[in-house]
């Protein structure tokens, strides 16, 4: 993925990160976890994503702990908090250019956080789970239905995007901006799932998240159900709406 420099940047770091941060990742007293791996996967996403990126997946992990919260689960009681982390912060590795390969990005990415969690000495089991609540972040009907480290990345991830402030309490999202600036996310996310899929055109396959964001901007139309399913014939001779076969 072509580097891009994030516009209005916040005063404080390169990233547009505000000047409360500490070495532990404290982020203007935001609640994130500061065991060796989680800083080791917050550092490494912080390095090789694109500000608005790391910004986002920062702001996933808090969303998605809101949302826990809301339908009555507390961290560490009834969902493991680091691996909710791990799961948010690594989300979107795929977009990123060490994590640009040959799947959709989603896999991509959970291929990417798995061996980059293996490289921590994280177990198998856990890596696993990591592996899921990434592969299945846009997956909104299946994540949901997944243990609370899946399903709530998938639900932080879709209120960063696709929410707005009215979702959260009052005064709530400034104090996040404040620290973690949007940057444009949307906008700056979704160029980067389409330039993937300019340049390898089988990491958007039909009816997928990627395939659609690549549809809309080039102007491209999907082959209908017919189309689609033409090798066997299925069709030839058929009235619509029979019964269908036993």
């Amino acid at each position: 993925m072509t580097t891009h420099q994030a516009p209005h940047q916040a005063p404080g770091h390169e990233d547009g990160t505000a000047n409360t941060q500490t070495a532990q990742g404290a982020y203007g007293g935001l609640p994130f976890p500061d065991s060796h791996v989680a800083v080791a996967a917050r550092d490494f996403v912080r390095s090789t994503g694109h500000p608005a990126l790391f910004h986002h997946c920062m702001r996933t992990y808090l969303y998605a702990r809101l949302i826990g919260e809301r339908d009555g689960l507390l961290p560490d009681r009834d969902y493991d908090d680091e691996l909710l982390f791990l799961g948010s912060v690594l989300h979107d590795v795929g977009l990123t250019a060490d994590g640009d390969r040959e799947q959709r990005f989603e896999v991509d990415g959970a291929d990417l956080a798995a061996a980059f969690l293996v490289g921590q000495g994280q177990p198998a089991e856990r890596v696993e789970v990591v592996w899921d609540a990434i592969a299945l972040h846009t997956s909104e009907g299946i994540a949901s239905r997944k243990r609370p480290e899946i399903a709530l990345v998938s639900a932080g991830t879709r209120l960063d995007i696709a929410g707005s402030a009215a979702d959260l309490p009052p005064g709530y999202a400034d104090r996040v901006h404040a620290v973690l600036p949007r940057l444009h996310a949307a906008a700056v996310l979704g160029d980067a799932i389409v330039e993937q899929a300019r340049a390898r055109p089988a990491k958007a396959p039909l009816f997928t998240l990627p395939g659609e964001l690549f549809r809309q901007r080039t102007g491209g139309t999907w082959p209908t159900w017919e189309q689609a399913t033409a090798g066997w014939r299925d069709h030839d001779g058929y009235e619509e709406g029979a019964s269908a076969a036993s």
